[in-house]
């Protein structure tokens, strides 16, 4: 059918769609693991921070132990990352005090995550369920209120270090976030790092110590959850004694990584 004259025919409309696309995939990880292979912490934290390589980035942080060296390699190249703290209410009063410690030496541009108030009325209303169902407190109090505060992030830092547990022993600097299908990264500037490097570099910058780790905690979580750990067992055995229970749920255990 020929149109009309005096009118000129328009393109057809193009419907306005969301791009729902992963922001990252495992290729892109790869390729990032490839580009940095052999260069230094501070020359990959450099690159990705101030050249935006990984867009909108967050420190995710437990305050633990070893807290402070992501934290001051971090801050040492920009201050303004904001530092993602999950207050679960039942954290060490030693771990609150270190967080603020550490936060006024460095500057840090701390980001409170809390629980859903309604959600734990409903489900942990005794405040006990750590005691029979540790996966369930965790999802409550850490997993959900990071994974909300997450959607704004393209990329988080997390502190893992293979030398911690056999479930981190081969993960990349570089991976996919399998909690969703958003497609974040995940980066572990300090994966190859080894407890001298870590000891050494709380030597050169004179980093606080978190006040538990000489009361035989090497490795920190919520209080219910933490216990003491003997001379040469696993850092991280002391996390969920009892139980066959790795990780809080934020970091999946065995997750492959992408070489």
């Amino acid at each position: 059918m020929k149109p009309e004259l005096g009118l000129s025919r328009q393109p057809p409309r193009t419907r306005d769609t969301l791009d729902l696309a992963p922001r990252f995939t495992e290729h892109d990880a790869v390729r990032l693991n490839r580009m940095f292979r052999g260069t230094s912490t501070q020359e990959m934290l450099e690159a990705v921070i101030r050249d935006g390589l990984a867009g909108d980035l967050a420190v995710v942080s437990s305050f633990g132990a070893e807290s402070a060296v992501l934290l001051h390699l971090i801050a040492s190249v920009d201050p303004t990352v904001p530092v993602l703290f999950l207050d679960t209410g039942k954290h060490f009063p030693e771990t609150l005090a270190y967080r603020d410690e550490l936060v006024a030496r460095l500057g840090l541009n701390l980001v409170v995550l809390t629980p859903d108030a309604e959600e734990l009325a409903k489900r942990d209303e005794t405040g006990l369920r750590w005691s029979y169902d540790p996966d369930g407190c965790c999802e409550i109090r850490k997993v959900r209120p990071l994974g909300k505060a997450l959607v704004n992030f393209d990329a988080s830092f997390t502190g893992r270090k293979a030398f911690q547990a056999a479930t981190r022993a081969n993960l990349p600097r570089f991976e996919v976030d399998t909690s969703d299908a958003q497609g974040r990264l995940k980066i572990n500037p300090l994966i190859d790092w080894d407890a001298g490097q870590i000891e050494g570099y709380f030597i050169q910058h004179d980093l606080p110590r978190h006040p538990l780790i000489a009361q035989g905690y090497p490795s920190i979580g919520c209080s219910p959850c933490t216990s003491q750990v003997a001379p040469g067992e696993d850092p991280r055995s002391g996390r969920w004694k009892g139980w066959d229970k790795t990780e809080c749920g934020i970091h999946k255990p065995g997750e492959e990584p992408f070489l």
